[in-house]
Order: structure tokens, then sequence, then C-alpha cells
């Protein structure tokens, strides 16, 4: 009972819970005011954004330079559904859940279908799994909306407000999350084959041509309502503390038990040898897309707790430059450490946007655009394998069983 008491386990969840609840007191008695809730609802979602980009770089060595995209693609899509469903339109919210539902079907009975052929070309599986999605997504506009509008629309407006508005949020965010990870699938089939450097390039072109689409998404787009380039105002305020919390608390623990697992160790193997990887069986292009759908999703969550902290989207938010910063992140706390990732990922965004727009003077605030990079270029000389190198703390550190004793009992 002691040994279980002192398991690295119970000191994580009661750890969490105690941030928790220290949390929440804070904010309802008024002492984390609007500005820092602010900033540690960033730091949960930047966080999250980057553990996705270390579950694809730092554990499965493919640099991306894509997390931005599928983080605006999440924020983009949950903030539609809200936004239509707060002024009496459910469309949204039975497009992009019925769509992804009949695209997922439609792309496993797709793969089931390859699985019968030897040698089928990367070209012919994204064209049919493309073709499956948007197969999935027209059925659901043409005759789902109709079918299924009214009366899910009527269904939860009929419980109680508060109940209806926390459904409406759990799917607006299933929805982001899911959109984020059939795109990544899609774009993953034919980009995954590439060498590390020119995936990185083409990672960059995606989130460069979901900027271009964003600024353009009520011409070219038939989404008037998220206004191009002058921004999505009008979304609901729905992110609270709790959601932040369970949202960051599935993101780490969803990738620390993949880790731990076989499909997490074989991630990890196409990381240190590719080709040896793959001559002990490993399915390497399957296991490459699966880490980098996962590190989408989670861009693609936080993305969603984002839009509805901020109540206002901007492409300018997911251009060029801010797309760096989970890689600086993920680098800045070491390549393959969640704990180093996660530190950081809050360390970034209290100093960058915190500590320093308060510290410097008024009028002298993009100082702080000086300042941290000569922050970053100090730890990088003084610390190259990152703040926290490979460390994790006991609960998210994989442990395995004594070789050497183990073999000692069976002899």
């Amino acid at each position: 009972m002691v040994q279980k008491l002192k398991s690295p386990a119970v000191f994580f969840f009661t750890g969490a819970l105690l941030i928790f609840a220290l949390v929440q007191f804070l904010i309802e008695t008024g002492r984390l005011n609007a500005y820092w809730q602010t900033i540690l609802f960033w730091g949960a979602a930047m966080t999250m954004v980057s553990l996705g980009l270390n579950l694809i770089y730092g554990f499965n060595g493919q640099f991306s330079l894509g997390q931005f995209g599928f983080y605006a693609l999440g924020a983009y899509t949950s903030a539609d559904i809200t936004w239509r469903w707060v002024r009496g339109d459910p469309s949204g919210l039975v497009v992009v859940i019925g769509g992804s539902i009949l695209a997922l079907l439609f792309m496993w009975g797709v793969a089931s279908f390859l699985k019968r052929f030897y040698g089928v070309s990367v070209f012919t599986e994204f064209v049919f799994h493309a073709f499956a999605t948007v197969a999935g997504f027209a059925i659901a506009v043409k005759y789902l909306r109709p079918l299924l509008g009214p009366a899910v629309y009527s269904f939860i407006q009929s419980l109680p407000e508060p109940v209806g508005r926390q459904i409406v949020f759990f799917l607006a965010l299933l929805g982001g999350t899911a959109i984020a990870g059939i795109v990544s699938f899609l774009f993953g089939i034919p980009v995954l084959t590439l060498g590390s450097d020119y995936l990185g390039i083409a990672t960059l072109g995606f989130t460069i041509i979901v900027k271009v689409l964003l600024d353009n998404s009520d011409t070219i787009l038939p989404f008037p309502e998220m206004k191009g380039a002058r921004g999505m105002v009008g979304i609901p305020k729905w992110t609270t503390w709790p959601w932040v919390f369970v949202c960051f608390m599935f993101v780490v623990l969803f990738m620390r038990n993949l880790l731990h697992s076989s499909v997490g160790r074989a991630i990890v193997s196409i990381k240190e040898d590719e080709r040896a990887a793959a001559l002990m069986g490993i399915d390497v292009a399957r296991t490459k897309i699966l880490a980098f759908v996962v590190g989408s999703v989670f861009a693609g969550l936080a993305g969603g707790i984002r839009a509805h902290d901020q109540g206002f989207l901007h492409p300018t938010m997911f251009g060029f430059l801010p797309s760096f910063n989970p890689l600086i992140i993920v680098v800045f706390g070491g390549l393959g450490s969640m704990t180093g990732t996660i530190i950081t990922g809050f360390f970034w965004v209290f100093l960058l946007e915190g500590v320093l727009r308060l510290v410097l003077p008024t009028g002298f605030e993009n100082w702080r655009y000086v300042i941290y990079p000569l922050v970053l270029l100090l730890l990088m000389l003084l610390r190259p394998q990152g703040l926290m190198g490979r460390y994790e703390i006991p609960f998210l550190r994989q442990t395995y069983p004594p070789v050497r004793k183990a073999a000692e009992a069976k002899a």
C-alpha cells in the first residue's frame, strides 16, 4: 500500500489535481486576472501544439514545419461550428461531424480494399483516399445537413442551456481535431515519402497554403463568416480552465501511453535507424503517418481551445514567422523530452507575451523579439541538447524490466 502511494503516477495525478484546484481558486477569487488567464490558456495551447511536433520530430525524426497549418485548421473549423450554432445554424456541426465520420468510414474501406493488392503506388493511394474524403463530406452537405440539422438543433436546444453549450463546444473541438487529422493523413501519404529536409520545406509550404486560403476564405472558399484577411469575429468565448486542463491532460496522457506502447517503440526506432526498423518488420510508412496524424490532431485541438479563448481569429496568427514557434519550443526544451516541451511551452508564452510586455517600458514592447533570440542563442551555446536534454519526470519516463536480473532468474 505504501509502495503504491509512492508510485510516480500517484505523485503526478496528485500534483496535477492540486494545480487544477489552485488555478480554479485563483480564477474564482479574481486573483488571476483576465490577462494572466489568457497567458495561461495560450501557454497550454502552445504546449499542446509543441508536444505534437515533438512526437513528429523529436521522437519520430520527421522534420515538420506544418504544425501551425493544422493548428489553424482546428481553430477555424471549431470556431465556424460554434459561430454558426449561436446564430441558429447547425449546418457546421452536422457537416463537420457527419462528414468526418463518413470520410473515415470510406477511407477505412479504401484502405481495406487496397490491402488486397501488392505494390500500390503512393499516388494511387492518395487519389483513392482523397476521393473517399470528398465523397464523405459531399454526402454530409447534400443529405445529412437537411435531414439531421433541424433534429440535432431541436434536441440540443431542448437541453438546459449550460449542458447544451458544453455539448456543442465538445463537438466543435472534436470537429476541429477531426479535420486536422483527416487533412494531415491525406497530406502525409505523399509527403512523408520525402527525406527530412524536403519534408520540412513541403510542410512549410502547407502552412503557407493554409494561410493564403484563410486570407481569401470569404472569396475563394464558401465561408463569408470568416471574413478573410479582415479576421473572424464573434466567436463565442467558451474556453474555460476545466476545458483547458482536461484537453491538456488528454494530450499528455495519450502521448505518454502511445510512446510507452509497442507502437511508440516503433515510432522511436524509425528515428534511430529507419532501415533497421524496416528490416525488423516495422511498417515505416504507416508508422510515420500515424505519428504525423496524432501530432496534427494535438495541434487541431489546441487551435479550438485558442479560438474560443480569444473570440477572434486572424490569418496572421498562423503565418510564416509564428509557425516556427513550436519548433523553437521543442528544440529549446530538448528533442525527445515531453518534460522539456511542457516546461518550455509555458515558459515561452509567459516570457514573451507576459513578463517582457510588462517589464519593458511602454513603446518598447517589440524589443522582446530581440531579447528572446538572445536568450535562445545563449542556451544553444551553453546547452545545445536543450534545457532538459532527454530528461523525463518519473511518470513520463519509460521504464524497462532489469534485463540482467530477469536473465539470471530464468537461468
